[in-house]
């Protein structure tokens, strides 16, 4: 059978306080709702619908790269009136309906509840919970068979002691859902089309209703306001804390770890606190990364250190580097190995040679550095002229002092020696030094001036 995923969006999330449309709200550094829909398209579905309506040209707009059908709906009228639009893009096959704001729920769950579905046969996916409150109760026949969803709102007391809960999340044919949509009433206490009340016709029409439940009860809480969402953003990082420590890596500790993205770990890996790890991030085996580091769409070569407080973003580094503290490596950056880029060093679109050193206060963009090149602290390679960027090139084993501006296009040869304080605007030729200061003038006894002293007021 074919797969419909339908996923409704369209509420307007008047806990969350916010003018962001609720499911825009981000879970690890992704929208609520993009997490559903990757996770719906790890089923292999064949068409994604989204059920839009408050904010949806920004629904859209965020989600312009991904391959749905949108639809709208312009007044909230329950989550039964909200299937109901997605209704005449559906296939004949199976439909899955989902939730916007249900972010973590897993692939797995949903294709076990999918199994359960044929031609006979709807399925339910139901969670067991403590305190059920505002949760719609299961009712089950003597039988054990679920016959119906009470909304809390409707149900009696007796009714409200259930513990079994509705999470929403359903699967049905396509042709089951066309007879029963129709006959949906708003007769209840919050005059809304309610999807749940199918259940009920499903068992009055002899169509059986299997249930299943998630592994956990986190997978299928929705997010209503920031507390929630909030909780799910630290059990969406334990989850990953866990996978990582399986896997080898060691943290100090895993309450304070945030993966924004895809983060793969060679063996011995070693991660400090507050470190946020953001795209698309792969760590060599036996990397350390210090405290609070930011490393975000990087590769990071084997026996690599990274120093606390480091932001690394686009960058690569080859085995055995070591970087900051306080470092940045922006965008371009290439570290071959075992070079350094030390405290308060920031680069951009630069190759770094091996054994090549920067190791205090500089910066260096748009440029090329050959092997054991020496920077000296406060350098800066001079690249933008206010229109266009120009590039630097400094070849293997030049040194350059301390305070040194290399003003581009340059070109630094190999061996070359640049005095500290120069500033260096031609090329400098292999082997050679050069030096580009004012000349030194001292004056002997010089009268530093003086303020003059306040008078007196008078009165």
């Amino acid at each position: 059978m074919t797969l419909d995923v339908v996923i409704l969006a369209a509420g307007q999330g008047t806990r969350m306080r916010s003018a962001t449309p609720k499911v825009l709200h981000p879970v690890a550094g992704k929208p609520m709702v993009r997490h559903v829909i990757d996770t719906a398209q790890a089923l292999d579905a064949d068409r994604l619908h989204v059920v839009i309506g408050h904010g949806a040209d920004r629904v859209r707009e965020r989600l312009a790269d991904c391959p749905l059908h949108f639809v709208v709906q312009a007044e909230q009228n329950g989550t039964g009136h909200a299937v109901a639009q997605a209704l005449d893009g559906l296939g004949d096959g199976k439909v899955l309906v989902l939730y916007g704001d249900v972010p973590l729920i897993r692939r797995d769950t949903l294709a076990a509840l999918l199994d359960e579905v044929d031609e006979r046969r709807m399925a339910l996916l139901t969670v067991t919970l403590a305190e059920p409150t505002g949760y719609g109760r299961i009712k089950r026949n003597a039988r054990g068979e679920a016959v119906a969803i009470i909304e809390h709102k409707d149900a009696s007391d007796a009714e409200r002691a259930i513990t079994e809960c509705n999470t929403g999340i359903m699967a049905m044919t396509a042709d089951q859902l066309r007879r029963w949509l129709p006959r949906l009433s708003a007769d209840n206490a919050q005059g809304e089309y309610y999807l749940t009340d199918v259940i009920a016709m499903a068992a009055a029409e002899g169509t059986a209703i299997a249930t299943a439940q998630p592994a956990s009860p986190t997978e299928v809480e929705g997010v209503n306001n920031r507390v929630q969402l909030a909780r799910l953003e630290r059990a969406h990082q334990w989850a990953e804390a866990e996978r990582l420590m399986t896997d080898g890596v060691t943290l100090a500790d895993p309450a304070r770890l945030d993966v924004r993205g895809r983060l793969r770990c060679g063996r011995d890996v070693e991660i400090d606190v507050g470190c946020v790890f953001e795209g698309e991030v792969e760590l060599g085996d036996g990397v350390r990364v210090g405290p609070y580091s930011v490393i975000r769409d990087s590769r990071v070569g084997s026996g690599c250190v990274i120093e606390a407080h480091s932001l690394l973003d686009g960058a690569t580094l080859d085995g055995d580097c070591r970087v900051g503290p306080f470092a940045r490596l922006r965008p371009g950056t290439q570290l071959s190995r075992h070079a350094r880029v030390g405290n308060f060093v920031e680069t951009k679109n630069a190759r770094i040679g091996e054994g090549s050193k920067i190791n205090h206060l500089s910066y260096v963009g748009d440029a090329r550095l050959g092997r054991d090149v020496n920077v000296g602290a406060g350098t800066i390679t001079c690249n933008y002229d206010g229109a266009h960027k120009h590039h630097t090139e400094i070849g293997d084993g030049a040194f350059i002092g301390s305070n040194t501006a290399l003003v581009a296009p340059v070109r630094v040869g190999d061996g070359a020696t640049i005095g500290a304080g120069s500033t260096i605007s031609r090329n400098v030729d292999d082997g050679a030094l050069a030096v580009a200061r004012g000349r030194q003038i001292t004056k002997a006894d010089w009268p530093r001036p003086r303020k003059q002293p306040k008078s007196e007021s008078k009165e």
